[in-house]
């Protein structure tokens, strides 16, 4: 006796909300900039430079009496921000403290987090500082143009692989999926102000891979379906090899889930935003494969006299029971 998580045969109308579930799109995107541009990015050490110190007390973080005993090193901006985790002990108080760059310095000098150690044990004397990191103002700049250039490259390549493999509507249809996944993720980090650094950029980079995979499985479908019913209207053709990958599609996007869901309580404030990037980023990749990705396709039309057979690769895995 096998679980089933969807029946055998669906008939789901996707799309009979298109431009209700399109425009819903458009709208939370636009806000998502707008977020972005109002609030900004709680950008990490990695873009911003400068230091950052881990505390770990016994003791519960007070936040005015570190910043009292740091004020009289003159060190500019810093923040302190204290660190909450359901892993840690009772007795676990962890903080993080980020400094700004010095100027006419590459980074904070071994002097200096001296200094800003012994301040702070001034108020907790058996205060412990597990981690230091430190990022000059030079290489913080690279990195975000590098990340850029990182990001911008694989949405450039999945074009044209798209272009390649299917037609030029398919190709348009799964770029502005993958922009709206990224500009969503930006505005939810950018909404709960969650630390942005290199290791988001290596979770933009995980979504677009998961995403464009769950497209490029219902449009293989979609070819394949549109070369075996030539007369049906494009729009049921769409419903139909929807319904045909649904039980792929939950399989996939829900045991992922489950996994980063335990990696998300468990797995630690470290890993916490690479991990809630990639969470939330299965989520709307699911969503923007059918409602943004197809919804495109279906409103510039695809051409249909499709001359060479289906050869059925690519599909041998489309339709595992769930």
């Amino acid at each position: 006796m096998r679980l089933k998580l969807v029946p055998d045969e669906t008939n789901i109308d996707f799309f009979k909300y298109a431009r209700l579930t399109f425009g819903a799109s458009i709208v939370a995107m636009v806000l998502s900039l707008g977020v972005w541009m109002a609030m900004g990015l709680n950008f990490g050490i990695d873009f911003l430079g400068g230091t950052t110190i881990r505390t770990e007390a016994s003791e519960p973080v007070d936040v005015g009496a570190y910043r009292d005993a740091l004020s009289v090193l003159n060190l500019g901006d810093i923040s302190i921000t204290e660190v909450f985790d359901p892993t840690f002990d009772d007795d676990q108080h962890v903080a993080m403290i980020r400094i700004q760059a010095q100027e006419g310095q590459e980074s904070v000098t071994p002097e200096t987090i001296n200094a800003v150690q012994e301040a702070l044990r001034t108020v907790y004397p058996a205060m412990t500082f597990p981690s230091v990191e430190s990022v000059g103002p030079k290489v913080s700049g690279e990195l975000i143009i590098t990340a850029l250039i990182a990001v911008g490259a694989s949405l450039a390549a999945i074009l044209i692989y798209i272009w390649l493999r299917f037609e030029w509507q398919f190709s348009i249809g799964a770029v502005v999926a993958l922009v709206h996944d990224v500009i969503l993720t930006i505005g939810i980090f950018s909404l709960l102000q969650i630390r942005f650094d290199l290791a988001t950029i290596a979770a933009l980079l995980t979504i677009i891979g998961y995403s464009i995979n769950d497209t490029v499985v219902i449009f293989d479908r979609l070819r394949e379906n549109l070369i075996k019913y030539k007369q049906r209207p494009l729009r049921d053709v769409m419903n139909l090899s929807v319904n045909e990958t649904l039980s792929r599609t939950i399989m996939t996007s829900g045991t992922t889930l489950i996994a980063l869901l335990a990696l998300l309580i468990l797995g630690g404030d470290v890993i916490r935003g690479f991990v809630f990037a990639i969470f939330w980023g299965v989520i709307v990749g699911t969503y923007s494969s059918v409602y943004v990705a197809k919804n495109v396709v279906l409103m510039i039309g695809v051409k249909r006299d499709w001359s060479k057979p289906s050869s059925g690769g690519g599909t041998q895995f489309a339709n595992i029971d769930a």
